[in-house]
C-alpha cells in the first residue's frame, strides 16, 4: 500500500516545528539537495519585483456610445468639449498618466461603464 500526498501532508501538519526542521535536514541529506532560497540574479530582478505605483489609463476604443465616453473623459480630466472629443477620436490615447492604482481603477470603471475599452498600464 502506498502513501498518498494527503497522508504525508496530514502527518507533517501534526509535527512540531523542530520535527519539521529535522525532516527537512534528513531530506536534504538523503536527496543531496538544499532547501535554501534561490539567489536573486541582480538588480534587474529586484526592479521587476518592485510594485508599480504609478499607472497610465489608456483609452483603447470609444465603443458605440461615443458621447457618453466624451462626457466621462471631460469629467475625469477637466478638458473642454473640443479637447475631450479629440482625445476620444484619437484613441488609443492616454486619458491620465502617472496616477495611483485606485484612481486608475476608478477611472477605468467609469469609462467602461460609458462603453469605452480601457487599459491600465
Amino acid at each position: 500500500m502506498s502513501i498518498t500526498n494527503e497522508q504525508i501532508l496530514d502527518a507533517i501538519a501534526e509535527m512540531s516545528v523542530m520535527q519539521v526542521v529535522e525532516l527537512i535536514s534528513a531530506m536534504e541529506e538523503k536527496f543531496g539537495v538544499s532547501a535554501a532560497a534561490a539567489v536573486v540574479a541582480g538588480p534587474a530582478a529586484a526592479a521587476a519585483v518592485e510594485e508599480q505605483t504609478e499607472f497610465n489609463v489608456i483609452l483603447s476604443a470609444a465603443g458605440a456610445n461615443k458621447v457618453a465616453v466624451i462626457k466621462a473623459v471631460r469629467g475625469a480630466t477637466g478638458l473642454g468639449l473640443k479637447e475631450a472629443k479629440a482625445l476620444v477620436d484619437g484613441a488609443p490615447a492616454a486619458v491620465k498618466e502617472a496616477v495611483s492604482k485606485e484612481e486608475a481603477e476608478a477611472l477605468k470603471k467609469e469609462l467602461e461603464e460609458a462603453g469605452a475599452t480601457v487599459e491600465v498600464k
